[in-house]
């Protein structure tokens, strides 16, 4: 962010203290100082140079000029001006944007030009008037929180509906734009057409503002989201314990748009946890349980994304520890709830609507204030303690796991009964996975889980397909599971 120069112009001598204590003023109070640097003449260094070129070419450098006025005129040159009018009038020129503050109640005791400056001012711009530093501080204060918001460098919208200046619409992603469209037509009956033009998206949206794509577009549907927003990237941990120690096993960060950093987080946690394959006696699609229920780690994510403060420099954390999920977003909850109103029914107040008015059109949310309550549920379901809420450095969820009975689940996912299972499980030995084919795999999967299907034809002197379809009979028989996705995850044996 390029930061903005006000140049404060005044008798030096007259109004030193003033002079002085707005400058100090200006570099300690947390908003200002992040915006603007100021310039005083007396802080200049000595040089062998001209001081009336040297301030006038400051005046037209700068971004605001700041004239204050008193009783005192000051020195005059050749031509009758003095430094004030002077440095007023090249602010005027060079079309500056002038605050003017006037010290005093009346006029009467100041020098005649200072008076015909003051009403030339008045004629030409709004001027303030001020008896003090006291007074002087709040108006200058209001002034310039009135230039941040007109140049559009804060808001009292939500952050997410605030524009992106300087971004433009040639900054988003015309493919992902057209992948939201056919997705919310699918998910919520979208109204507008895969072909519909970017602009017209982003105004249906409300998601475009005087020409400039919203801070959410951005986010959305950005190319590069993080060029604009650095901080709003997903960093996702694994430990093999239950604090955070070093090393760590597995560490990735995920950039993108909103959707690509939510679906990658997730695939991060689902991969890592255990989970069982069961039969296809059901259906052709051979069902998977995983210690945590999917949806559980998505709400957590997409919660977190969508309710985050992203004018903090913190980052999304999913970290994975060997006895519990944290999601941790920077952020507290909203006043009107409290943790324990989570898990009751509440309404929805999210942090960023626009962001989550995408988030439901694609069904990644619901609108009604459910995640949580849906959260409760499906743990409970699952045979998990009840995920816990809290604000620590952020808003914290965390989702307790446990040991799984995977003969319980196997009995879950086939819908057979114990005892079924256990006669199916005692004769395994003699079925079609006994055979020194099935064996030498299993061997391989011992001494190297994380071991693939190419790997095994090589070692093995079989084509793929011959090892793909025996191992799809020791999945069948349940011998074998995979947890975790095709890549990144490993192989376990359950005899």
């Amino acid at each position: 962010m390029t930061r903005r120069c006000i140049f404060i112009s005044s008798v030096q001598k007259e109004l030193a203290q003033e002079r002085e204590c707005l400058r100090d003023y200006l570099h300690a109070d947390p908003l200002l100082r992040r915006f603007f640097d100021v310039f005083l003449f007396e802080d200049v260094p000595a040089a062998d140079r001209s001081a009336e070129r040297g301030y006038l070419n400051e005046v037209k450098r700068c971004d605001i000029f700041l004239g204050l006025f008193a009783n005192d005129y000051g020195r005059e040159n050749r031509q009758g001006l003095s430094s004030t009018e002077l440095e007023f009038n090249a602010a005027t020129e060079a079309g500056k944007t002038r605050l003017i503050y006037v010290k005093g109640a009346n006029d009467r005791s100041k020098h005649p030009k200072m008076k015909a400056l003051i009403q030339r001012a008045g004629n030409e711009l709004i001027r303030r008037r001020f008896d003090g530093v006291a007074t002087l501080k709040p108006a200058v204060y209001a002034s310039l929180v009135d230039y941040l918001e007109e140049e559009r460098l804060i808001s009292t919208a939500p952050f997410d509906a605030s524009p992106c200046v300087e971004a433009e619409i040639d900054d988003l992603d015309v493919e992902a734009m057209q992948a939201f469209i056919r997705l919310a037509r699918h998910a919520r009956n979208f109204p507008l057409p895969e072909s519909t033009r970017p602009g017209k998206l982003l105004s249906h949206l409300n998601l475009l503002v005087d020409d400039h794509p919203a801070n959410a577009a951005m986010l959305l549907f950005g190319r590069k989201p993080q060029r604009f927003f650095p901080t709003s990237e997903i960093k996702c941990a694994h430990f093999h314990g239950t604090e955070v120690a070093k090393p760590i096993p597995s560490y990735q960060t995920y950039k993108g748009t909103v959707f690509q950093m939510v679906d990658q987080a997730i695939d991060f946690v689902m991969s890592k946890i255990a989970a069982r394959v069961g039969t296809r006696s059901q259906n052709a699609q051979a069902p998977v349980t995983y210690e945590i229920p999917r949806d559980v780690v998505a709400e957590a994510v997409v919660n977190a994304v969508a309710h985050r403060d992203y004018s903090s420099n913190a980052s999304v954390q999913v970290m994975l520890f060997s006895d519990r999920l944290e999601v941790t977003n920077p952020g507290g909850l909203p006043k009107s709830l409290t943790l324990e109103s989570l898990r009751q029914a509440h309404s929805s107040v999210p942090r960023n609507p626009l962001i989550a008015e995408s988030l439901y059109l694609t069904q990644y949310i619901e609108r009604m204030g459910t995640g949580t309550g849906d959260m409760i549920r499906r743990c409970s379901e699952a045979g998990l303690p009840e995920p816990e809420f809290g604000v620590r450095d952020g808003f914290v969820t965390t989702v307790r796991r446990k040991s799984l009975d995977f003969n319980e689940l196997r009995e879950k996912s086939s819908g057979k009964s114990s005892g079924k299972s256990s006669g199916k499980s005692s004769g395994k030995s003699s079925g079609k996975s006994s055979g020194k084919s099935a064996q030498a795999i299993l061997g391989l999967i011992r001494k190297n889980s994380e071991i693939t299907i190419p790997e095994l034809a090589k070692k093995l002197g079989k084509t793929e397909r011959a090892v793909e379809k025996q191992i799809r009979q020791l999945r069948d028989d349940e011998i074998i599971a995979r947890v975790g996705p095709a890549h990144g995850g490993h192989w376990e044996i359950l005899e």
